[in-house]
């Protein structure tokens, strides 16, 4: 057995053993300041629900609501604290978590321009994604609309990775692969979503 097989199989019993609560726990994780991947969440959950485990329903579900509950967190902290503090945090204890004050300015000042869009499409970049509520928060943008664009965009990229799950099934040589050309696809969707609100708001 593959090192990649016994890995795939310890992240499928792992998730299956924490259900639906472990999937909302590890995606709130994922979307706050803290690195964790979604991928090594949601493939497998999608794996789960090729075995008839899980409903691929709830676990979208649980994902939006961890991506959800993970994006307030920076989300709020971000009004309560403000520009400055979370910048001097970052330049403390940034490093720890991967993060830098120069990558929340140039998201700031790439949310300021573009606004909700923004919001959507953050959901749907690794990295960027953990982000982009800090500049929504510093703008002080309206709690119901940055519900409704960050659920959206989370939506989105959790749908993306559960259906990879599933299509893979036990066959996991494939993962890497596909994993690959579905970030490509995305980005070309980002992009081409990008260039259409440019031209609507031009």
């Amino acid at each position: 057995m593959s090192f990649l097989q016994t890995f795939a199989d310890w992240l499928v019993h792992t998730i299956g053993a924490s259900g639906y609560a472990g999937i909302t726990l590890l995606m709130a994780i994922e979307s706050s300041f803290i690195p964790f991947p979604s991928e090594i969440v949601l493939i497998p959950a999608g794996i789960l629900i090729h075995r008839g485990e899980l409903s691929f329903i709830f676990v979208l579900i649980a994902s939006i609501i961890g991506s959800l509950l993970g994006a307030y967190v920076n989300y709020y902290l971000a009004i309560t604290l403000g520009r400055k503090t979370v910048n001097a945090l970052l330049c403390k204890y940034g490093s720890l978590f991967f993060l830098s004050n120069q990558s929340i300015l140039q998201a700031e000042a790439y949310f300021a321009k573009h606004g909700i869009i923004t919001t959507f499409i953050g959901r749907l970049i690794p990295v960027i994604r953990q982000l982009i509520s800090f500049p929504a928060g510093f703008g002080k943008m309206p709690l119901l609309s940055f519900t409704l664009w960050t659920a959206l965009g989370a939506g989105v990229w959790s749908a993306i990775l559960i259906i990879l799950g599933i299509f893979v099934g036990e066959n996991y040589t494939l993962l890497y692969h596909y994993l690959d050309q579905i970030t490509i696809i995305v980005l070309g969707f980002c992009l081409i979503a990008g260039i259409l609100y440019y031209y609507k708001k031009k």
